[in-house]
């Protein structure tokens, strides 16, 4: 069966953004020190079509980002800066012309826009009816691999708080953001229902899996 599942880099201090994100600071500020053990991996390198990058554990968990990936839901503030109606049809992502999904990407938004077609294999999608639909229209179109949440923060506690998370991986890094995005916000009692299975680490960051918990 397909899984609803996520990846994300989180500060110690538990935020997976900076403040005041813009086009200069796409993660909010001090957001990118995140995602640095990701960006040494050769898998890192791979994706942008660059040579080198460290192998090893930490590559091990980047690789596993798209492993079985069919489909990638995501909000908003994670495709870019713009608020408010789509006035024009400039703005297609921060990745360029050939963004690394290579699948259909489903945006949550509450202003319509026709479909992105982008090079490499990924579209854009854009999403107003609610995180339910984005998933059905995922699962459509990833074809029985796995859905993947790309972010941000609100989108991923809207699919925790409705119980539709299958697995997640959390990658914490040393950094101290101090503000930002919290992880584990507007939960209520927290993401009930999962279990640790495992917990890894590098000298730079650590790496938990979790799944439904047994019964669940």
């Amino acid at each position: 069966m397909p899984k609803l599942r996520f990846q994300i880099s989180m500060s110690l201090d538990g935020y997976v953004a900076g403040p005041d994100q813009s086009v200069e600071d796409p993660i909010g500020r001090r957001g990118m020190e995140l995602h640095e053990w990701a960006f040494a991996t050769r898998t890192f390198h791979e994706m942008h079509g660059r040579e080198g990058g460290d192998t090893g554990l930490d590559d091990e968990h980047a690789a596993g980002w798209n492993a079985n990936m069919g489909a990638v839901i995501m909000g908003r503030n994670m495709f870019g800066p713009v608020r408010g109606p789509w006035t024009d049809d400039e703005w297609k992502g921060w990745w360029g012309p050939e963004p690394p999904y290579h699948t259909p990407v489903f945006v949550l938004t509450h202003h319509p826009r026709e479909p992105v077609e982008m090079e490499g294999g990924t579209t854009f999608h854009f999403v107003t009816d609610g995180i339910e639909s984005a998933l059905a229209q995922a699962v459509e179109a990833a074809g029985g691999k796995d859905i993947a949440i790309g972010g941000g923060a609100s989108t991923v506690q809207q699919y925790l708080r409705a119980g539709l998370v299958d697995e997640f991986e959390i990658h914490v890094t040393p950094a101290l953001l101090g503000a930002g995005s919290r992880l584990f916000e507007n939960l209520a009692d927290g993401p009930a229902g999962y279990e640790c299975v495992e917990l890894v680490s590098s000298p730079v960051v650590a790496h938990y899996r979790f799944t439904r918990a047994t019964g669940m």
